[in-house]
């Protein structure tokens, strides 16, 4: 990863890893990855996945977490077991509480391909059996506000009609200058490269970098070309993340 002048003592980003999620899905996955093998508590995973045409995931079960899925291009069909089906188009949100347990599909829409961003935020010990459920929202209900330097969507957050059992923030930030993230003090989270180049902290970052936050801390992004990226942070549970495949103990 190359490094400018100006870098400050924060660690370098890291790069994602690409994960084979069965025939015509692929992802770039965050983490957990072999350069950064750990959940994230309270995250239990993070990636952009790529879905092929006429492909996906038929009917499966999860259990013990919540499901943030957000769109970035074409559209994706989800239908559960508790009855709902939708479908989520560029700039739209799907939260599913797996809770005691649901099944789901996710297909992508119109038999043409789709891509976005698949996030799994762990339950609390205490709230794992709690009915599962879902929530969505159109692009059109997320909060977005343009500041000096950058225009900003809140995916979960203040302002946003999607929430979780866990406190957490969950912006899409478009930069075309500079901003500046604050990681709020007891929280964890990430920033993750979406589109474009630039520089977090100085190091130069782009699409499918990310940079693991376990401090609260001021995280400088800059660009000369225009940079997406979405920044993620919660409260940590402060308890074991056990992951079993689709399960989360």
């Amino acid at each position: 990863m190359a490094v400018d002048d100006d870098t400050s003592d924060a660690e370098a980003p890291l790069s994602g890893e690409r994960v084979q999620h069965g025939t015509g899905v692929t992802s770039n996955r965050a983490f957990p990855t072999n350069a950064y093998p750990q959940h994230l508590d309270p995250f239990v995973l993070f990636e952009r996945f790529y879905i092929e045409p006429d492909k996906g995931f038929p009917m499966h079960p999860h259990e013990g977490f919540e499901i943030v899925s957000y769109l970035l291009e074409g559209g994706m069909d989800h239908e559960d077991s508790l009855g709902v089906a939708n479908t989520a188009t560029e700039g739209d949100v799907m939260r599913v509480t797996t809770g005691s347990g649901i099944r789901h599909s996710e297909f992508p829409a119109d038999g043409a391909a789709c891509n976005g961003l698949q996030l799994w935020v762990n339950l609390p010990r205490a709230r794992k059996d709690i009915d599962p459920g879902y929530a969505d929202a159109d692009a059109e209900e997320l909060p977005t506000e343009s500041r000096p330097g950058a225009t900003i969507t809140t995916v979960v957050g203040e302002g946003s009609p999607i929430e979780l059992q866990t406190p957490m923030e969950y912006l899409d930030v478009r930069v075309t200058d500079r901003w500046t993230w604050s990681v709020a003090d007891g929280w964890s989270g990430f920033l993750y490269g979406v589109d474009g180049t630039g520089r977090v902290d100085g190091w130069s970052f782009g699409e499918g970098d990310v940079v693991p936050l376990v401090d609260a801390r001021d995280v400088e992004v800059a660009t000369d070309s225009g940079l997406r990226v979405v920044a993620v942070a919660g409260h940590p549970h402060d308890e074991p993340i056990r992951q079993r495949g689709p399960f989360v103990f």
